[in-house]
């Protein structure tokens, strides 16, 4: 696990990642600013005039949706990931698996975007569904925190192993190499890193790249000729 971290990290400066995460990266804040002005606007709609000025309203509106995409930044980060996936695992095993990089198979723009939208879907509604679990831990102060880090680190680790398995898998029932164990691991890493500022930014691609060194280190069938 921390040697395929490490491969991730020494691939930053590539300069094809380097582009690939100032796309993601422009399209997650785009993301964000549009959730911010439609809360805007729906506050300002909403409160009645006479109550508090629309411009307040505004405001205050803007506000609440900034902070609400700021705790959906996992979500969106990886939503967005999902859709350039096939690049960054692309640029990984071109640079250190290209044999299997050669046989992969390419994924269409719409498989990618619906894995994209799934993923999205399926994080937003687990998260949802362990918010009553959490509430009940509040009092214990670190229970709901370890609550949302371990839904998280499941959905993660699954998510990134299939950014990179789907474009290998023969057949749908074949089962990818990484067990439970290593898919909570590598979704625990890049959950912690996604609470912590600047690194949030490089989190979901590390995790992808990381992902993709698991898979081929773990089933080296993969980069056979």
């Amino acid at each position: 696990m921390l040697k395929a971290f490490a491969l991730a990290a020494a691939q930053l400066a590539d300069p094809r990642v380097l582009r690939l995460l100032a796309k993601s990266a422009a399209l997650v804040l785009a993301l964000l600013l549009a959730i911010g002005a439609l809360a805007a606007w729906a506050v300002a709609a909403l409160l009645p005039p006479d109550l508090i000025p629309r411009e307040a309203g505004a405001a205050i509106g803007l506000l609440l949706g900034l902070i609400g995409g700021w705790l959906l930044w996992r979500i969106l980060a990886l939503a967005v990931l999902q859709f350039y996936a096939d690049e960054v695992v692309l640029a990984v095993e071109s640079r250190h698996y290209p044999a299997a990089a050669a046989r992969a198979r390419q994924l269409g723009w719409r498989e990618e975007l619906g894995n994209g939208a799934k993923g999205a879907g399926r994080a937003l509604l687990v998260n949802l569904l362990a918010l009553p679990v959490a509430l009940v831990l509040l009092v214990t102060g670190i229970g709901a925190p370890l609550v949302f880090l371990l839904v998280n680190a499941v959905l993660i680790g699954a998510e990134l192993q299939d950014m990179v398995w789907l474009r290998h898998r023969h057949s749908p029932g074949q089962r990818p190499p990484l067990g439970a164990f290593e898919r909570l691991a590598l979704g625990g890493v890049v959950t912690a890193l996604l609470t912590i500022p600047v690194a949030n930014l490089l989190a979901p691609f590390l995790g992808a790249a990381a992902a993709t060194h698991l898979i081929h280190r773990k089933d080296p069938a993969l980069d056979a000729a």
